[in-house]
This record gives structure tokens, C-alpha cells and sequence, in this order.
């Protein structure tokens, strides 16, 4: 019979980060299995061991940071970029009913455009340079935080509203202290969304366009039959989006401890 005393231990170590670190264990033993038992052939799908010896070759090699801080620049200046305009963009038509209404359909008809459709005209306007890679970035990232600014906004009290006009409260006073307190759970949650989306489109521009980056070397592994090294920089792809989400969380968390949603799940 289990104890009293086992059962919240055992339920930490299933529920906090442990549980994610056997999740990826079992994944790769799995894998590993899976190639070396026959049912994938390793010509296409190398063993997990393989990939892990490949990805530890890369840290030793200069080259390989260089592309890792070309793909994150390329994620950071457009995430800074379509935050600020979908936070400011946002908050400016979130607060005007007329606003609402009259961009709402222009915002459903661009809102679902695929980033990777612009590929064409970004190569046309900015050619292989690094402003290819962030119009695609800008763009993608840019509607995951608009959305959640406009949800945000549009959750303001009204009777909260109502006493601050009242109190007559000018207009910055009024977001200041009343709508941004307001949205910015749902900013967080759309700089969170945003961050994964803007990494993918990183990855990807580099990966069609070129001009350095994770991208392109995933393009020249593959091109260069690199079986090995073709899913070492996938997963190290993968590492850097657990990485960024984490991040992110950690910012969520620290962002709003005094918001009920953070603080209910400290005390969980």
C-alpha cells in the first residue's frame, strides 16, 4: 500500500519539469529502437545516438554558432518589431468601437495569409538579405499579438470605464491604469504565441532564401546527402523553440506574479 507521504512526492516529480525530461527520454529510446531493430531504415531516419554524437560535434564549431545567431537575430528584430506595432495598433483600435468595426474584416482577410506566400515578394523587394527573413517574421508574428491586444483591450470593465471617464481621466491616464493592466495577460500570451510562430518563419526564410542561418545549413545537409547532420540541426531547431518558450514562460510568470491566473499556479 503506497503511503501518505509518497503520494505528493510522486505527484511533483509526474507533474514539474521532470516529467518533460522522461517524455524526451522515452522519445529517443524509442527512436534509438526503432533504427536499430530494423523498422526504420537508417538511411533515411539514423539512429538517435548518431544524431546526438553529430549535434555535440556541432557546439565545437564556430561556423554553426555564427548560423544559430544569424536565425536568432533574425527571430528578435521581429519579434521587437511586430510586438511594438500589434501592441500600439492594438490598444489604438481596441479603444475605438469605429475602429473595431471597421477593421475587423480587413484583419480576418490578412490575418490568415500564409508568411510563406510572401517569400516571392520579399525576394523581389529585399533580395537574400537579412529583410527578407524579417518581413516574414514581422508578418506571421505580428497577428499573433494583435489578436490577443484586441481581446485584451475589449475585456476592460465597463463600469470601470465608466467611473474613469467619471473621474475624467484623460486618454493616456486611462490606458495606463485601466486597459493595459487590462490586456496585458493577453499581451504576454501573444508575445508567447508570437515567439514560437517568429522562429519557425526564421527557420523556414533561411531556409528557402538562404543568407545564412539554421535554415541554410538544414538546406546544405540535405542537398549534401549529410543524413547525420541533417537532423542534428532539426534538432537543434527543436532545442532552440523549447528554449524560447521556457523563456518566455519564465517572463509570463515573473511579468504577471500579481495576476490571479500566475498566482494560482505558483500555489498549485
Amino acid at each position: 500500500m503506497t503511503s501518505v507521504s509518497s503520494r505528493p512526492l510522486r505527484s511533483r516529480i509526474l507533474a514539474g519539469p521532470q516529467a518533460g525530461a522522461l517524455g524526451i527520454l522515452g522519445f529517443l529510446a524509442t527512436w534509438e529502437i526503432a533504427c536499430r531493430s530494423g523498422l526504420v531504415d537508417d538511411r533515411y531516419v539514423p539512429p538517435a545516438s548518431r544524431v546526438l554524437v553529430a549535434t555535440v560535434r556541432y557546439f565545437g564549431e564556430g561556423e554553426f554558432w555564427r548560423a544559430v545567431g544569424r536565425t536568432m537575430s533574425g527571430w528578435a528584430i521581429g519579434l521587437a518589431i511586430a510586438a511594438g506595432a500589434a501592441i500600439v495598433l492594438g490598444i489604438i483600435i481596441g479603444s475605438s468601437d469605429v475602429l473595431r468595426r471597421g477593421t475587423h474584416s480587413t484583419i480576418e482577410f490578412l490575418r490568415p495569409i500564409p508568411s510563406v506566400a510572401l517569400i516571392p515578394l520579399a525576394v523581389l523587394v529585399f533580395g537574400t538579405s537579412l529583410r527578407s527573413t524579417l518581413l516574414l517574421v514581422v508578418y506571421a508574428a505580428f497577428w499573433q499579438v494583435l489578436i490577443q491586444v484586441l481581446y485584451g483591450v475589449g475585456d476592460v470593465d465597463p463600469v470601470a470605464s465608466d467611473t474613469a471617464k467619471s473621474y475624467r481621466l484623460g486618454r493616456v491616464a486611462r490606458v495606463r491604469y485601466l486597459v493595459w493592466p487590462t490586456a496585458l495577460p493577453y499581451v504576454m500570451t501573444g508575445l508567447r504565441l508570437g515567439a514560437a510562430v517568429a522562429l519557425i518563419l526564421a527557420v523556414t526564410a533561411e531556409l528557402v532564401i538562404g543568407g545564412g542561418g539554421l535554415g541554410e545549413l538544414i538546406s546544405l545537409a540535405q542537398s549534401g546527402g549529410a543524413i547525420d547532420k541533417l537532423y542534428a540541426l532539426i534538432f537543434v531547431a527543436g532545442l532552440l523553440g523549447v528554449a524560447i518558450n521556457v523563456g518566455m514562460r519564465a517572463i509570463e510568470r515573473r511579468t504577471l506574479a500579481w495576476h490571479t491566473s500566475v498566482r494560482g499556479e505558483v500555489a498549485l
